[in-house]
């Protein structure tokens, strides 16, 4: 069989469909755009991959297409084809939880992040807010999804001038140094805690697990409580660390 042949019934056995036109592999992934490969050598197996506006004769003006990869091998067409189809199906994902679509999330005003496209959050309280980003891993879309919660009160700082004149200022220089760490402390970033609710391939469970949130994110937020800090570091180390404490302890012994 041909190239274009081993691929078409590769993509056949993962349910995608495909068809050949003159000298092009097409393989459309939505209703607008469509994969298509072009094979740029007569005996080893390789193919220019572009992305082009489905259904659009190349003599039409608003023809258009973008080169985006090159495959050698029927296993990295089929990969490239699961690749653009997960990520149109994050795309989808999005636009879905932005505009509400779903009836269970459509009182839920979703926004994207200004720094990072793939991500989008809800404020569902005066501390809380719900976020979820999606993400392509194996290439199959994925939802991250967490509740961040800030803390309940901001910092109170007196900003009053410090009391006292001539030694009593100069026998109290640490209250004048305090009211400059308060200072700085406005600088900071707020102190915030993350409710990790799991990750999602199942889209459907996604949109049940996000209402369910919304339901109970106050009572979340009652009890979620600082981690202290020594409990972080122990639950950073590894069990190959304390294996080999334990290891050093029983040779010792």
């Amino acid at each position: 069989m041909s190239f274009y042949e081993d691929i078409a019934t590769k993509l056949d056995e993962q349910g995608i469909e495909s068809r050949v036109g003159g000298d092009v592999l097409f393989v459309p992934v939505t209703a607008d755009f469509e994969v298509r490969f072009v094979e740029i050598d007569p005996l080893l197996p390789a193919a220019n991959v572009y992305i082009a506006a489905a259904d659009v004769d190349e003599r039409d003006d608003d023809f258009s297409e973008a080169l985006v990869s090159v495959v050698f091998s029927v296993e990295d067409a089929v990969r490239t084809v699961a690749h653009h189809v997960a990520t149109d199906e994050t795309v989808t994902l999005l636009r879905d939880l932005i505009e509400g679509t779903d009836e269970r999330v459509a009182a839920v005003e979703f926004f994207q992040d200004t720094v990072d496209p793939q991500e989008v959050r809800a404020v569902l309280t005066d501390r809380s807010d719900l976020v979820v980003r999606v993400v392509v891993e194996d290439e199959a879309p994925v939802a991250h999804v967490w509740v961040e919660t800030w803390e309940e009160e901001p910092l109170e700082v007196d900003l009053g001038a410090p009391t006292g004149t001539g030694e009593d200022s100069a026998a109290e220089p640490d209250s004048q140094l305090l009211t400059v760490d308060a200072l700085l402390d406005l600088f900071d970033e707020p102190s915030s805690e993350v409710l990790e609710l799991g990750t999602f391939k199942d889209f459907d469970k996604l949109f049940d697990a996000l209402s369910l949130a919304v339901d109970h994110v106050e009572d979340w937020e009652a009890e979620l409580v600082p981690v202290d800090d020594d409990y972080a570091d122990f639950d950073d180390c590894g069990d190959d660390e304390f294996g080999e404490d334990f290891a050093d302890g029983d040779a010792n012994e």
